[in-house]
């Protein structure tokens, strides 16, 4: 059961370009949404489409297949772990993020 613990599994459309960022030493790390759909058909029988947002990070050689790749609608499944962090803005605020860190990526199509 070791391998369940904190684990992320998505398919969606990539919601941007990832935003690639590279530091001393070649290491990259990758920033983008992701978009993922659930479809369901209310009492009136109208198709209703949920879209949730996800904020995804990845680095290294994870990082280098998503700058290679990964553009804005793309689809793909990834896999990884949820994160939780803080910090502190400009103005002193306390903020909170939630985003997946992603080890491994699939692309589906062209």
């Amino acid at each position: 059961m070791n391998a369940l613990k904190n684990k992320v599994q998505l398919i969606g459309n990539a919601g941007s370009d990832p935003e690639i960022k590279t530091f001393e030493g070649g290491k990259k790390l990758a920033r983008f949404t992701l978009a993922t759909n659930e479809s369901y058909t209310n009492e009136k029988g109208e198709k209703i489409t949920d879209t949730q947002w996800h904020t995804l990070t990845a680095w290294g050689k994870t990082a280098a297949i998503i700058e290679k790749y990964v553009t804005r609608g793309k689809e793909l499944a990834i896999e990884g772990k949820l994160t939780h962090r803080s910090y502190n803005d400009t103005n002193g605020e306390k903020r909170y993020i939630t985003e997946v860190v992603v080890s491994d990526v699939l692309l589906f199509g062209k």
